[in-house]
């Protein structure tokens, strides 16, 4: 091809082509006996020990933080996201940015209580400097149960709280409802009546149980049956509907609309009026995830001695200990079981409890407890209606 000026381009015949290294080197001996050398983000030549160059010092810094920032909202557990910051010295001051850990995933600071350490919480108290409500969230529940510092565990739930997080306002509606902390005069009922339909507006599945209870019974707030039955089958609804979206594997088992009448039932004792509700009684829908916070207040103190006198939450995917003696709410069939809220009592009785709830002639040294008198005749069955 000529131009105007009659000068030819090179014929491609006569254009060198050089061959590529043998030893896996895609680039070339042209590019490596080239004079310009590749250069990292703050200008310094970048050559490793080999004479080849390092790629990933040629990235600039927004770049790097943007694949952190994935990373560390795709993990599946911390080792995802920590072993990278363990990579070099460069990841490692970039892993900790604040645009990093506010996008971490909540399975990224899911550590286990045994790998507890000064390194985990500082990692959490930097997610949460950050503005990760999760971490916010996490940190705040394990300092206020098992650090036992109240004071900043609910500052920080409070800090989730404030940016709409569910979990976090619930967290510290059972607080209100219990007094946890303090003694019995510092429950407010109103408050976390206020908190739990927050928390139910955002659509907290727990959130929605307990503010259906405190409704149909008055408990902190006007008593409105109607509406707190609306709430519960709004509940169970909302329930069902997770799972299924969820696990859609279910719909194809024949087990998940069985019909169960529970024990109760059988003998014509029904506690109120109204038909069963879905996760109650048709559905044999499995039992929910528990929040990563929950798991690890469970694996702290399946191994640890309580004060004398408390107790924990008998549902398992809760873990919250007793700060005081007689602060849960007993099963007023049996008295065997407690509970910290309505919400994990409706759990462990479909779960569990309402194959081994048996009429007891009376409680043992239930003279001295502050809140045994605290539930209705119905508590035991949890029957939402």
């Amino acid at each position: 091809m000529r131009t105007r000026r009659g000068i030819s381009y090179p014929k491609v015949n006569n254009i060198c082509c050089e061959k590529r290294r043998r030893d896996g080197n895609i680039l070339g001996e042209k590019m490596i006996q080239s004079r310009k050398r590749f250069k990292s983000s703050s200008g310094t030549p970048v050559v490793t020990l080999s004479g080849q160059c390092d790629f990933l010092d040629t990235l600039p810094d927004d770049i790097v933080l943007f694949i952190l920032a994935k990373l560390g909202a795709t993990a599946g557990c911390p080792s995802d996201f920590v072993s990278v910051l363990s990579t070099c010295k460069r990841l490692n001051a970039l892993g900790v940015h604040s645009l990093v850990l506010s996008k971490a995933s909540p399975k990224a600071f899911a550590f286990k209580s045994e790998n507890w350490s000064e390194s985990a919480h500082r990692f959490l108290k930097q997610c949460s400097d950050a503005g990760n409500v999760e971490a916010c969230y996490t940190l705040g529940m394990i300092r206020f149960y098992c650090l036992q510092n109240r004071g900043s565990g609910a500052s920080l739930m409070a800090k989730a709280a404030i940016n709409s997080h569910a979990p976090a306002l619930y967290a510290l509606a059972v607080i209100q409802f219990n007094g946890s902390g303090g003694s019995k005069t510092d429950k407010d009922l109103r408050a976390g009546v206020a908190l739990c339909a927050r928390a139910a507006f955002l659509g907290h599945i727990d959130a929605l149980r307990e503010l259906g209870h405190c409704l149909q019974e008055g408990y902190g707030v006007r008593q409105n049956i109607v509406e707190g039955r609306r709430f519960l089958v709004q509940a169970n609804a909302r329930e069902l509907a997770a799972v299924l979206s969820t696990t859609p594997s279910v719909l194809m088992s024949g087990n998940w609309l069985t019909w169960n009448p529970l024990p109760h039932l059988r003998h014509g004792n029904v506690v109120g009026p109204g038909c069963p509700l879905l996760s109650d009684f048709g559905c044999n829908v499995p039992a929910p995830e528990p929040h990563p916070s929950n798991r690890f207040l469970t694996d702290w103190f399946s191994d640890k001695v309580l004060a004398p006198g408390l107790r924990l939450c008998s549902h398992a995917g809760c873990g919250r200990p007793e700060t005081r003696k007689h602060e849960f709410r007993r099963c007023s069939v049996c008295g065997a079981v407690n509970y910290c809220s309505r919400a994990c009592q409706a759990l462990d009785w479909r779960m569990r409890h309402k194959m081994e709830c048996r009429q007891a002639e009376r409680w043992v040294n239930d003279g001295d407890g502050e809140d045994n008198g605290n539930v209705n005749d119905d508590d035991g069955m949890v029957v939402e209606s």
